[in-house]
């Protein structure tokens, strides 16, 4: 598979803040690539400087083959990026929003009309391509928005949460379409989540991203193989109790414990086995489930809190 992103030792600096610390990866040409990561982990910092808005301090990146630095013109005509605030005007029609985007990636005057009809086809608004798009409910936009970053044929879209806030019919729908793109078109995707479900099962590969440092990379199930113990033993035993149960299972013998605000995870060899030591302590558990790892717990291994801390 051919690489169409190439990073080398990038690095972003804000004065005494170092964003990103020297980062490297590449992403091959239709992979679902997969940028996780805690709130102020150097995401957005990078996609910023991949899609040409911010200047790297040092390091670099190519995008089909275009330095990002030298050649921000050409990129910015090879991706298409949909931001998780909506950026369509409510005032216009479909149509004419698709319009707006046509014209400011200059797709020629006698293509535009087709590249309209077969975007809003291709997400199945085709019957409301005249409608205002303040009468759209919050997934028709976001399916508006991708038709809108289709329009000019990127080989790159770079798509910022782009489910946040949508209800869980409507997310499967919007990823029915965006698994549709790579499938019809070869479009590499781009995308950040707090979705662990979501790129668990989307994901050809990703990375979790931590203080502007790689903290893994791989596929979901190498990183799932990777970190996670063989089993997850969850415990929950209510506001009035969860402190007191942290405190008791600070030292407790498993390869891992994460204490979350309403839950405790023991990552562990035998949940059953640890359950019961768990109750030979004094400890009654409101609720218990032994499940495997999933991609949650690898983010949580990797970023979170764990018990001794």
């Amino acid at each position: 598979m051919s690489s169409v992103i190439e990073v080398e030792d990038l690095t972003k600096r804000y004065d005494q803040v170092e964003a990103v610390r020297g980062i490297g990866f590449t992403v091959g040409a239709g992979e679902i690539f997969g940028f996780l990561g805690p709130n102020g982990a150097g995401k957005t910092t990078t996609i910023k400087i991949l899609c040409t808005l911010l200047q790297p301090t040092s390091g670099r990146a190519r995008l089909a083959g275009l330095d990002v630095a030298t050649s921000p013109g050409e990129v910015r005509r090879r991706i298409g990026v949909i931001f998780q605030d909506p950026a369509l005007d409510d005032r216009l029609t479909a149509e004419e929003n698709l319009m707006l985007h046509a014209v400011a990636y200059r797709v020629p005057r006698g293509e535009r009309a087709g590249r309209i009809a077969e975007a809003l086809r291709f997400v199945d608004l085709h019957e409301r391509g005249k409608d205002l798009t303040r009468t759209f409910s919050g997934g028709m936009k976001r399916r508006l928005e991708i038709a809108r970053g289709l329009i000019h044929r990127p080989e790159i879209l770079f798509l910022d949460e782009p489910t946040t806030g949508l209800d869980p019919q409507t997310r499967a729908r919007t990823w029915e379409v965006l698994r549709s793109l790579r499938r019809d078109f070869g479009t590499t995707l781009f995308l950040t989540t707090h979705y662990m479900d979501e790129a668990e099962q989307l994901c050809d590969r990703l990375v979790v991203m931590d203080h502007g440092r790689f903290a893994a990379e791989g596929s979901p199930r190498d990183l799932i193989a990777r970190y996670c113990s063989p089993e997850v033993l969850e415990l929950r035993f209510g506001p009035d109790r969860h402190e007191l149960a942290a405190d008791k299972l600070r030292d407790f013998p498993a390869e891992r414990a994460e204490l979350l605000a309403d839950r405790i995870l023991l990552y562990v060899t035998d949940g059953d086995d640890a359950l019961a030591a768990v109750r030979s302590t004094g400890l009654e558990p409101l609720t218990s489930l032994v499940r495997r790892g999933t991609l949650e717990d690898v983010f949580l291994r990797l970023t979170g809190r764990r018990l001794e801390d």
